[in-house]
Formats: structure tokens, sequence, C-alpha cells
């Protein structure tokens, strides 16, 4: 995946998202088909921490039905970064189980905030680009 098209409504709720979080990071989920997404899935984050996330797995089972019965895949993993740069910290990478979706990033320590997209496999780390639509 060389880029990821997003709605620019989408975009924004991702930056309400992680003000409304704030301090904590927030996460959630991009659902579409392709590298287009078109819906947007705001998740619990169970570890209520300014420096990671978990998504809770029933809320995460259910919303993985719905976009399957609604013929939708998941294209994108999104969090926040409450105080540092919109890039994937360690335990980012260490964490990121899904090669082909892309892993967004929101970074509240700048203004306005930088959002960028990464595809994570293998434990390295490439940018993509988000084209905004």
């Amino acid at each position: 995946m060389d880029q990821i098209r997003v709605p620019s409504s989408i975009l924004q709720e991702i930056i309400n998202h992680a003000r409304e979080g704030y301090p904590e990071e927030v996460c959630g989920i991009l659902a579409g088909n392709d590298d287009e997404v078109i819906r947007i899935y705001r998740m619990t984050n169970m570890e209520h921490s300014p420096v990671s996330y978990f998504m809770d797995p029933k809320e995460q089972f259910q919303v993985m039905k719905q976009m399957r019965s609604e013929g939708l895949k998941m294209v994108a993993i999104y969090h926040s970064h409450p105080d540092s740069q919109a890039y994937p910290s360690q335990k980012d990478v260490s964490l990121a189980f899904y090669d082909d979706v892309a892993y967004i990033i929101v970074s509240l320590a700048e203004e306005p905030p930088l959002v960028n997209a990464f595809e994570i496999k293998g434990g390295s780390v490439r940018e993509i680009q988000i084209v905004e639509v």
C-alpha cells in the first residue's frame, strides 16, 4: 500500500477523538475497501494511558462482525500520540500484527495536529501518503 484515501470528515473525526481523549491515547478502526476509508469506528482504550493503547476485544469483535456484514474490511488502525510525534513508537511497531492495513497516528504535540500513515511489516516502518478526499 502506497497511499490511503481518507475523507476530510473522517480525518477531522480522528483529530476530534484525539482531543476529546487527551491526555490519554485514543484508538479506532477505519473500514472501507482497498485503500479507501469510508467508515470510522471509535474504540475504547482499555489501558487509559498517555503512552499506549489496547482496544477492547469485545468491541473489536463487534466491529469486525459489523464490517463483514457490510462487505467492508479493516483498512487502517488509528491512535493518538498526545504529547509525542506522529511516528510509531517501538511498542507500536512490536504490536503491529496486521501487515495489510495502514497505521495512522495523530500527534497533538503540534497545532494543528499532525496526522501521518505508515505501513509496518516485520518490524520495519514506511510512511505512506494520506490522500484527503
